[in-house]
């Protein structure tokens, strides 16, 4: 039964868990938040780390265990299901992506779209989503590590064709306060940006390579 159908194995088992292990049942949205985080990351490590497949699909269990688990908090609650999830986020790939599916979610006769294009398409469908939002930088999560976020609103400005400086590279000795600092942060992110490398990556990278490689 559960190789037959696997998701709904796994619904079941966390329906049943939620009724009769405490633990569970005492779970909450803001509880599962770090677990969210955490397992996120430990997805990130794995394949920046080159771990095997096995690794990898083991990960990406528990990203999706913790989909599953808010899922059925909203469930109970008479809000939404997985299902509601599922086909949400169907419907938005399609949406979002007019260069493959049409409309009614059939392929497009031609593929023939540049990704500067697919990239211009999907900003243009996510403004029509929301009309409320008053800037290219909306909507970009608070909670998002600095030097990740730094180089998000990098991109957003430039995908909106908006002019923002970032000051060049200094000396380190000429940082004498936070403010300087962050202002070298910045400079370092744009720095990487306009080279094609991920900043926040990068640094994770450099420090799996000091403190983990073997003396």
């Amino acid at each position: 039964m559960a190789d037959e159908a696997p998701v709904e194995r796994l619904l079941e088992v966390i329906a049943r868990l939620r009724e009769h292990c405490p633990w569970m049942g005492a779970l909450t949205h803001a509880s599962l938040v770090e677990y969210l985080l955490e397992e996120a990351y430990e997805v990130a490590e794995t394949i920046e780390t080159g771990a095997d497949d096995t690794e990898l699909r083991g990960e990406l269990g528990d990203v999706l265990l913790q989909v599953v688990l808010h899922a059925r908090l909203a469930e109970e609650r008479g809000s939404f299901t997985f299902d509601d999830v599922a086909r949400g986020l169907s419907a938005k790939m399609v949406r979002r992506n007019p260069h493959v599916f049409r409309p009614d979610g059939t392929l497009q006769d031609s593929f023939p779209a540049t990704v500067a294009e697919i990239v211009r398409k999907w900003d243009a469908v996510k403004s029509s989503e929301r009309p409320e939002r008053r800037g290219p930088f909306e909507g970009i999560p608070d909670a998002l590590p600095a030097l990740a976020k730094a180089q998000k609103f990098l991109d957003r400005a430039a995908r909106a064709g908006s002019a923002v400086q970032v000051g060049e590279l200094a000396e380190t000795s000429a940082v004498t306060s936070e403010e300087d600092l962050g202002e070298l942060l910045l400079a370092v992110v744009g720095s990487a940006r306009t080279q094609g490398f991920d900043a926040e990556r990068a640094l994770r990278d450099a420090i799996r390579r000091r403190f983990d490689a073997p003396s």
